[in-house]
């Protein structure tokens, strides 16, 4: 049996990695553990990419250059579903294989999205400001059945969003760029994207980061909001340009923002969001669930074992 060498980069699998250790070891793989935070970059992984035969990773630069410089390279598991940092043509055209999981973290992330509608319509976290501050000010609330939610990209987690939303009574309008025939079952009304922007009181951003995809909200969108409207970004930051939603926030163009993820990674200290009352932050962790974290594990080891061996 052939010996491999394999990179694991992808921090959650990191820190189960000792479940594994044996059943690595039986498959004849070798290991490197990088102590990533959060990704390799380009100039990372150049440097050390020639030396294996397949990589576990998170969301690491793999570019044309990357994938020039690993000589022995097989595979490269993605530990999750989005795959827009790989270059996936690119390194196939080559003969490299890229394997991730479908519909990883529709659940966790599904439900954070209607956590963060309900922190925002019941007031959750303004409340609780108040009373920390030694307040006793009523912070003013709606029910979810007075609001609407946009979901942009009704793919696994916007179908989720909508299913998990239905005993709830909210208004649904959904866009995307397939045809999406379950719409009506699940309660949602297919619209153009402005339109779901004017009629929206929550827009929550479901679709992968793609070229059509990038910068999709903009200063020019997030003018068609209603002023009274709450952004919720838990898919991939460069699909927002920060810079206009700061711009917007800041003139009340919007009333708000849940956001998970940010074009630039963590994001900065010094970031105007991090000021902001009528934002709630979170570090790229709404896939947060031991649950799925597990089925992430297996699924990229059965992956890995597979294409090695081929």
């Amino acid at each position: 049996m052939s010996k491999y060498k394999v990179l694991i980069s992808a921090p959650y699998f990191v820190k189960d990695i000792e479940k594994f250790k044996n059943e690595l070891i039986d498959h004849n793989i070798e290991i490197d553990i990088y102590p990533v935070k959060e990704r390799l970059e380009e100039a990372d992984l150049l440097s050390i990419i020639g030396d294996y035969h397949g990589v576990i990773c998170g969301d690491d630069r793999f570019t044309p250059k990357v994938f020039d410089a690993a000589t022995k390279l097989k595979v490269v598991v993605k530990w999750g579903t989005g795959i827009d940092s790989i270059d996936k043509v690119y390194a196939e055209s080559i003969g490299i294989k890229i394997c991730n999981t479908l519909n990883a973290f529709t659940e966790p992330v599904s439900d954070s999205i209607i956590g963060l509608m309900l922190a925002f319509t019941r007031r959750i976290f303004q409340s609780d400001r108040i009373m920390k501050a030694g307040g006793w000010e009523k912070a003013f609330g709606v029910s979810m059945s007075e609001v609407s939610l946009g979901i942009v990209g009704m793919g696994n987690i916007g179908k989720a969003v909508a299913r998990k939303l239905k005993p709830f009574h909210s208004k649904l309008y959904g866009n995307d760029i397939l045809d999406i025939p379950d719409a009506k079952s699940l309660g949602v009304e297919m619209v153009d994207l402005d339109s779901l922007l004017m009629n929206s009181d929550f827009v929550a951003i479901c679709c992968d980061l793609n070229p059509s995809s990038h910068h999709l909200i903009n200063g020019e969108k997030l003018k068609r909001m209603k002023s009274n409207s709450v952004l919720l970004n838990t898919a991939r930051g460069p699909i927002v340009k920060e810079i206009d939603l700061i711009n917007a926030l800041n003139n009340q163009i919007i009333a708000g923002a849940g956001l998970d993820v940010f074009e630039e990674e963590p994001l900065a200290v010094d970031s105007p969001l991090r000021q902001m009352d009528n934002v709630i932050l979170s570090s790229h962790n709404v896939n947060a669930s031991p649950l799925h974290w597990n089925r992430i594990h297996r699924n990229s080891l059965d992956m890995l074992f597979k294409n090695l061996a081929t």
